[in-house]
């Protein structure tokens, strides 16, 4: 009997060979990174500016309302986008899986640049009425339909492509796209509203930066286009036959753990992120009454400053693990909200910066390491449409109605602390499900695929410990038990 189970436990003990183990080829790692980033940041470029242009676009298509519901009412159309997203993730997460990466990433940044640009070409509710808004609300579900997949689609993409030791620094790079395009809209838009002034703006001015968004996208396209699929996704594809491919229901059926998991965690992230970066420049001229030059550039300074410190996250993410630095990062809002906001609100421009730099720095601490944590909760073969769920869920739910639930709240109580408050609560949130499910993967090999090295000296320590190098070898055993369960209980 005790041989029976030595036996059985020697049979389940994983095997790793040689030619299985992935040397990531440097060159191609950084080309996917820089190219992958660059096309982020196109997107968030065309997704961003309409949050830097809110105040202003509240006044082009919805004239009739006045003071902070208007902000509201733009915010809304904002938010809009977020009901298209988890449709656009489910539909190009899946065929993520299914057809590979990068044809995906290059799709979805097209579809993003024509609808940014079909939003500087709709004229405004004094020419054509209320068209004009529903005309404006169809081009901002075509650009969440194509940011389902974009985001999430990215991440996979990033964190296949690069070795495990150095996957958090090079996937910070994600961000640091973003950040790209956001300080690009951003600065874009303070420029020409410093150049033409806040009429101007209102009356043409606002539309320059939608018409930008086509050559970005050509140019974000033909980066991204020239790429070569992930080594994960290749080697998946060798394994699999055409028949094996998973479906939503398998998805939900067999990964609710991991999608639950993450999409809390995506819910700090997500309320962080767009509260620091979308928000707070119409917090600073619609509550505050900065006017929108002067807001907008201090957001640009502290988005600028964030770059570093992103990757800095990042880099020591691969040192002493992405855990640790996400819950300093949560313990830092818990403590610091309130005493930021009271900065921001002080009137005092290096008191405000502060209060904004404050709000960055510990947003930078999600930044440099989500994108490479959350395509880890999954497997390889439901990686891409698993996390566009994950994400895209979440993000509709908390992202989009971020700046619409604080500015309503605000308008209702007329207290300026609310963003603070909402922080601390997502961060309260946070901590507790980072602390008690989350699994430190940083410097690991993705779950369901072997490890991913830079160096062949490094493969020969890998050998050494098998199980460690798999370590997700059991929870597959058990996941594969359970769909085989499943299977016979439906025959």
């Amino acid at each position: 009997m005790a041989d029976n189970k030595n036996e059985h436990s020697q049979k389940s003990k994983p095997k790793l060979k040689k030619e299985e183990i992935t040397i990531v080829d440097t060159k191609s790692a950084r080309k996917a990174v820089v190219a992958t980033a660059v096309g982020n940041g196109m997107e968030w470029f065309d997704f961003g500016i309409y949050s830097y242009l809110a105040a202003t676009i509240g006044q082009v298509f919805f004239p009739e309302v006045s003071g902070p519901m208007q902000l509201v009412f733009s915010f809304a159309t904002f938010a809009v986008a977020f009901v298209a997203r988890p449709l656009g993730g489910i539909f190009f997460g899946m065929l993520g899986d299914r057809l590979g990466r990068k044809k995906v990433l290059a799709i979805t940044l097209i579809m993003m640049a024509l609808a940014t640009l079909s939003i500087g070409l709709i004229p405004s509710h004094a020419s054509i009425g209320y068209t004009a808004t529903v005309l404006l609300l169809i081009a901002r579900l075509v650009q969440g339909f194509s940011s389902g997949g974009e985001y999430s689609g990215a991440m996979t993409f990033i964190a296949e492509s690069t070795p495990d030791k150095k996957r958090g620094f090079m996937s910070s790079a994600l961000e640091v796209g973003t950040l790209v395009g956001y300080i690009a809209g951003a600065g874009l838009v303070t420029l020409l509203t410093y150049i033409l002034g806040e009429e101007t703006m209102l009356d043409w001015g606002w539309r320059i930066p939608f018409f930008l968004s086509a050559p970005i996208g050509l140019i974000g396209f033909y980066l991204r286009n020239n790429l070569e699929e992930t080594p994960a996704f290749e080697a998946m594809k060798e394994e699999k036959s055409e028949d094996e491919d998973v479906s939503v229901k398998d998805i939900l059926l067999f990964h609710w753990r991991a999608i639950l998991i993450g999409m809390f965690v995506v819910f700090f992230y997500i309320v962080v992120n767009y509260t620091v970066l979308s928000y707070m420049p119409s917090h600073l001229t619609a509550v505050l009454g900065y006017g929108e030059t002067e807001g907008l550039l201090l957001i640009v300074i502290v988005m600028v400053i964030m770059i570093p410190i992103v990757l800095l996250m990042g880099y020591f993410s691969d040192r002493i693990g992405a855990k640790k630095i996400i819950q300093g990062g949560l313990i830092g809002l818990i403590l610091l909200s309130i005493p930021a906001f009271n900065l921001i609100a002080s009137d005092n421009t290096i008191l405000v910066f502060l209060g904004l730099m404050i709000l960055g720095i510990f947003s930078s601490s999600f930044q440099g390491t989500m994108p490479a944590l959350l395509p880890s909760l999954f497997f390889t073969n439901v990686r891409n449409g698993a996390l566009a769920i994950t994400f895209n869920i979440s993000a509709s739910l908390f992202g989009g109605t971020t700046p619409l639930l604080i500015s309503w709240l605000i308008s209702k109580t007329m207290n300026e602390m609310i963003p603070a408050y909402y922080l601390i609560f997502a961060s309260i949130v946070g901590i507790i499900v980072v602390t008690i499910f989350l699994k430190e993967t940083s410097g690991k090999a993705l779950r369901g695929s072997p490890p991913a090295v830079e160096e062949k000296i490094e493969i020969k320590e890998i050998l050494e410990e098998p199980e460690e190098a798999l370590w997700w070898h059991d929870e597959k055993k058990e996941l594969d038990e359970r769909i085989e369960n499943r299977s016979e209980d439906e025959k």
